[in-house]
């Protein structure tokens, strides 16, 4: 879910301004899942505009606190939302972790990185919700290590019905600045797409997987 629909388009706004998402109906990306896909969303772009990242940034720390409470600790999820959890973290001035898709295969073959003790509370922050399945990946691992995990936010989420079934499942909580139904009104509003292209980006997003074979 979102918190307030005008950070929800502003926010959407800012990434097309930038081209962290980019919009192509007519010539679509190929995902490395291989989907075909209209859209392309990548929130490192963010990182490199100051006030951007810096409006993301007082953004998420708003809604973690008012939808979860000052945490103990903030976990990024390797590697996307690294960057912007510990901007986040520092906004809050609480520890900061992250969490790799997979325990590493040597060393002390850490899957979380940093220092975490046992029932700390822990709001996990993400860059971009897909299917969820490599976010509650995280969310597991930190369970595992006696996290007390209070919910998670990302920057935006595609919407997809299978991340909302993953993540109801999985019992978290889950908080996005923008997503894709603001996107999509978000951009019709400011022309980056017409009428016939916002019809080709819902029709995709009722079948991705499928979508343009």
């Amino acid at each position: 879910m979102i918190m307030n629909k005008d950070t929800a388009k502003k926010t959407a706004e800012l990434l097309l301004q930038i081209k962290a998402i980019k919009l192509e109906p007519n010539n679509p990306f190929k995902w490395a899942s291989g989907w075909n896909s209209p859209i392309y969303c990548d929130n490192r772009t963010t990182l490199s505009f100051p006030k951007i990242r810096n409006y993301l940034r007082e953004n998420l720390a708003d809604i973690i606190e008012k939808e979860y409470g000052k945490p103990d600790v903030i976990a990024g999820v390797a590697t996307g939302a690294i960057a912007i959890g510990v901007l986040v973290a520092q906004h809050l001035n609480v520890p900061f972790i992250y969490v790799r898709p997979e325990p590493k295969s040597h060393g002390r073959k850490n899957q979380i990185e940093g220092f975490l003790d046992k029932n700390k509370n822990v709001v996990v922050v993400e860059d971009l919700i897909s299917t969820g399945k490599s976010s509650l990946n995280a969310v597991k691992a930190l369970k595992e290590e006696g996290a007390n995990v209070k919910g998670m936010v990302a920057i935006f989420n595609y919407g997809f019905d299978i991340a909302a079934e993953n993540f109801k499942n999985a019992d978290v909580k889950l908080t996005t600045l923008s997503d894709y139904d603001h996107l999509l009104e978000q951009s019709l509003d400011s022309n980056y797409i017409s009428e016939k292209e916002l019809e080709t980006l819902k029709n995709w997003r009722e079948n991705p997987s499928k979508w343009n074979q």
